[in-house]
């Protein structure tokens, strides 16, 4: 496989690790003969340590085989974080600290959510690029605020702090790019 096929959530070999790209970013090249770089941020499966590496486009890591399955996040205790497979009802235990990024994004019922499993290891998961939560604290709306003017911090149910215009109040539900933690929208 080549560097530029590799996904946010592809798991690739590299010098004999396992690595779960967490996020991609391509720089294009600054002259006509260079190359584009594809610089890598994930995790060592086996040993939770950060992967950062930058990658051209044509070189060649090695292909890991896993299967992306729909799950249900069921609950999270001393032992990590529980998922249940949505088809065959399969429980999965996953260490916090494999999916510390994702934490913040998952609610109770969220829809859309993935693992990605190997030789039945759950070696991390992958969430809908949009996620609902629920406002919990933040200072109160301004009336006549404008959907471009300044924006204010706010709490969610999980306990993300995201930036939120200025007319939004606590209770209400809004949209969040789980990628970059931005806020899209109000959800309807």
């Amino acid at each position: 496989m080549k560097a530029n096929e590799l996904k946010k959530g592809t798991v690739f070999q590299m010098d004999g690790q396992n690595i779960l790209i967490k996020h991609i970013q391509v720089q294009s090249p600054s002259s006509r003969s260079g190359s584009t770089l594809y610089k890598m941020k994930g995790q060592n499966i086996a040993t939770r340590q950060k992967y950062e590496r930058s990658f051209k486009g044509d070189e060649v890591v090695g292909e890991v085989d896993f299967v992306r399955r729909p799950v249900q996040w069921l609950y999270r205790d001393s032992d990590g974080c529980t998922f249940m497979d949505s088809e065959n009802y399969e429980q999965h235990i996953v260490a916090e600290e494999l999916i510390d990024e994702e934490l913040p994004y998952i609610t109770e019922g969220l829809e859309g959510i993935y693992a990605l499993i190997a030789d039945g290891v759950l070696l991390g998961i992958e969430l809908p690029t949009t996620v609902v939560m629920e406002i919990t604290e933040c200072s109160p709306g301004i009336k006549g605020a404008s959907a471009s003017a300044r924006s204010k911090p706010a709490t969610l149910s999980t306990g993300l702090v995201v930036q939120v215009p200025e007319y939004l109040t606590k209770g209400e539900l809004i949209k969040i790019n789980s990628e970059t933690g931005e806020y899209m929208s109000r959800a309807n």
